[in-house]
């Protein structure tokens, strides 16, 4: 399934394909919370060269985490399960199977942790990284302060 989402005048545009077989995310939810994510992540610019600003869409692939491995292993050199990658042209890929298992961890919903990736990859997009302190608790702290403000947890 495949959503478009945009605020008037933002930029870029967040196409959102589901290629998972099951029915644990709402596309169209996430679609409108990724909207609402999207400024507060292009407000927060990182300490790396940020590529959010030019890109004009970011595709976003809810995956399992078959496939992610296999991604993760191919770019990565760790052929394990992940919780998103990002790669720097404009495409984020999540899997919904670990936000399924962490979720709960987090106290997430599916839904809730996969927004949680989705905001973590538009970071990296933005110049964050999480490779090194204090780089990585900066990107934590506003990942989850963005995603409290999305869900209306304050």
């Amino acid at each position: 399934m495949e959503n478009l989402a945009n605020l008037e005048d933002s930029k870029p545009i967040i196409e959102l394909f589901d290629h998972t077989k099951g029915d644990l995310v709402r596309v169209e939810w996430l679609a409108e919370k990724a909207i609402h994510a999207l400024p507060d992540c292009l407000e927060s610019v990182g300490s790396e060269e940020p590529v959010l600003p030019q890109l004009s869409s970011v595709e976003v692939s809810l995956i399992g985490d078959e496939e992610i491995a296999r991604v993760h292993g191919d770019f990565m050199g760790d052929p394990t399960p992940t919780d998103v990658i990002t790669f720097h042209h404009g495409e984020i890929l999540v899997s919904v199977d670990t936000a399924e298992r962490e979720g709960p961890e987090h106290k997430n919903s599916v839904e809730e942790e996969v927004l949680l990736y989705l905001i973590h990859g538009l970071l990296h997009l933005n110049g964050h990284t999480d490779l090194v302190e204090p780089d990585r608790e900066q990107m934590l702290s506003t990942q989850n302060e963005i995603l409290r403000r999305v869900l209306n947890r304050w």
